[in-house]
């Protein structure tokens, strides 16, 4: 099993970070660029890998209430993750993203795993920006 995790501070509140992480059909907007997430009928969601041209079956599940999200391969248990966003005051929050990896063969290696989340940090970051902004214009 191989786990990976990253954590990015954000200039804004906490409840728009989570809002826009949470938001499925938004998530191709900050996951890694070579994932798609398809809602199905939720929990369930289909999430397409370019790296495999491969379709699977997953999870997804957003507690507002703890400002969590978590996922997972619905089928032989591959991978899991979740993405915790956290006040830090001022206006500023933190995000933290774990990725668990218990099949091998799904793990792309650990420079490949950070890159891809901390590109997907700094998308999220960018897209909450674009919400706040527009909201606030």
């Amino acid at each position: 099993m191989s786990e990976y995790e990253r954590s990015h501070t954000m200039p804004a509140l906490p409840e728009h970070v989570y809002d826009q992480a949470a938001q499925v059909d938004q998530l191709d907007s900050w996951l890694p660029e070579a994932l798609h997430v398809r809602a199905e009928e939720l929990p369930a969601v289909t999430v397409h890998e370019d790296r495999t041209d491969e379709d699977m079956p997953a999870l997804l599940k957003a507690e507002k209430d703890q400002m969590r999200v978590e996922w997972g391969t619905r089928n032989g248990g591959a991978y899991a993750g979740w993405l915790q966003v956290a006040g830090i005051g001022s206006g500023a929050s933190e995000v933290t993203v774990h990725l668990s990896f218990f099949d091998e063969s799904h793990d792309p290696g650990e420079q490949a795993v950070n890159d891809a989340l901390d590109q997907s940090l700094r998308r999220l970051e960018e897209q909450v920006r674009i919400r706040v902004e527009g909201a606030a214009g």
